[in-house]
């Protein structure tokens, strides 16, 4: 329990450094925070994969999350005349070039993949679809988590799509920390919680062959607690005049957020299940061991890897309305 303590608090002691760089010095000091967890999440995916007998390229998995980053950043600091629909839709086209990559790699290298194939025993396998379901396992990490983690990065500068979103010209900077604070907390406060609640009250599991930990007043609970805190945050808020004038002129309001938090928690709690199967598919405890006493980056941003897109969809709609 002492170990589990340390390691979280040095984790928000880390994460709240990481805010208070991209408030007073710059976005791109939090870009490197995303970088690193995408990229040791990646890692962790990999090696799960591999463990379920789904072989993949772990060096790409480490490589994608850099050349997707930089991608990314490109398109925003050119969104004048790209947009963001256009960077993401640049952002996919590297992920399939990446996967493409991952099997001209084992083609080039065949001896490597043959040596490969013979360890696997998979004799009976060509070179060619080896090389082609190599590639295949490698893009679905590539997607995850790497390109759901990077939608904390378009998150992190949403203040710099003025062209996408015409209204955020006029709002400053604070959008974007409201925006991330916010999708960072609905998992924290949906995964605490539900701990929380699921220990108190106990009862009926979920999904006992996936994660036998999880109850139904755990899952209630976590959304309902959610909610409340998630609308309390935006009161905080909002009692600072220069966020309440950014929240009239956005158009963010109590009831947007607490639809949004409570759809974002009941995604999040889906991220949870989808790492818990992986992991149980693989037949290990932890995705890693970074954290002591809490596993891996992938255990501990399962819920963010779905949350993140489904948060900069839900604000990029508000602000496009407008």
């Amino acid at each position: 329990m002492r170990t589990r303590l340390i390691s979280a608090i040095a984790f928000v002691i880390i994460l709240a450094v990481a805010f208070v760089l991209k408030f007073y010095v710059s976005n791109y000091f939090f870009d490197v925070a995303i970088l690193a967890v995408a990229m040791i999440a990646s890692f962790e995916a990999s090696k799960l994969f591999t463990k379920t007998g789904k072989y993949n390229e772990k060096y790409m998995a480490l490589i994608f999350p850099c050349l997707l980053m930089l991608t990314l950043l490109l398109g925003i600091s050119y969104d004048s005349s790209l947009g963001i629909v256009y960077t993401i839709v640049i952002a996919v086209a590297v992920l399939i070039f990446s996967a493409f990559l991952t099997f001209l790699i084992n083609i080039v290298f065949f001896k490597k993949s043959k040596l490969e194939i013979k360890t696997r025993k998979l004799q009976d396998i060509t070179l060619v679809k080896f090389s082609l379901n190599k590639a295949l396992n490698t893009m679905i990490i590539f997607i995850y988590p790497a390109f759901l983690i990077s939608f904390l990065t378009l998150i992190n500068h949403f203040e710099d799509m003025t062209t996408s979103f015409a209204v955020l010209s006029n709002l400053g900077g604070y959008i974007s920390l409201f925006v991330l604070l916010f999708a960072f907390l609905v998992p924290v406060f949906t995964d605490t919680f539900a701990y929380l609640m699921g220990g108190l009250f106990g009862g009926k599991k979920i999904f006992p062959k996936i994660s036998p930990n999880k109850t139904v007043a755990g899952s209630v609970g976590g959304f309902l607690w959610c909610i409340l805190l998630s609308v309390a945050v935006f009161f905080i808020f909002n009692a600072f005049p220069a966020m309440e004038t950014l929240f009239i002129k956005s158009e963010i309001t109590v009831w947007k957020i607490a639809i949004i938090s409570g759809i974002g928690s009941i995604i999040g709690q889906a991220g949870d299940l989808l790492e818990s199967y992986l992991k149980r598919t693989a037949g290990v405890k932890d995705s890693g061991n970074i954290m002591p006493g809490h596993g891996g980056f992938l255990d501990r941003f399962d819920s963010h890897t779905l949350v993140a897109p489904f948060i900069f969809i839900a604000f990029s709609i508000i602000f496009a309305l407008l």
